[in-house]
């Protein structure tokens, strides 16, 4: 009984969230420009997207750490599953450290922008947006070079 209403719960949260995300996308593509003959034309839905986004991420950000804080604690309360919890928490540390590393390196060269997002244009905003762009980078790098190990370790092992 409790599965099949949390797959319920579920299932109309994510169709909810299709349906949302496909009314924004529609009128971000048609919705026409603000200015269409400036030189550098802005659809009219654009703030409707970052603060779609802007609520996905924070939503994904508080259930990625809650569940991390709970899981976390019940592995820690069995003696069997510490070590478990111990790699979660050197995982978490890692992720910390990648942000900070790639925070310190972003660029602050100035971008291009319209004029309603030059107030994005700081020092902060330019660094916060390369450290996601290359933490993208340096995770997909690590999944790739995973990818490849653990395909020749398969291989080797298969061969014996």
């Amino acid at each position: 009984m409790a599965v099949s209403k949390i797959r319920k719960i579920s299932s109309y949260s994510l169709l909810a969230l299709a349906i949302l995300t496909i009314i924004v996308t529609i009128a971000f593509f048609a919705g026409g420009y603000i200015d269409p003959n400036a030189a550098k034309p802005e659809p009219k839905f654009t703030d409707a997207i970052f603060y779609l986004m802007y609520c996905a991420l924070g939503v994904t950000l508080l259930a990625m750490i809650g569940f991390a804080i709970v899981g976390f604690a019940s592995n820690l309360k069995d003696p069997k599953r510490r070590r478990a919890s111990l790699t979660g928490l050197v995982s978490f540390i890692a992720i910390i450290v990648l942000l900070v590393i790639t925070y310190a390196i972003g660029s602050t060269d100035p971008v291009s922008l319209s004029l309603d997002f030059q107030k994005y244009n700081t020092d902060f905003y330019l660094k916060f947006a390369d450290m996601w762009l290359y933490s993208i980078y340096v995770v997909l790098g690590i999944n790739i070079l995973a990818l490849i190990v653990f395909a020749i370790k398969g291989a080797l092992r298969s061969k014996k």
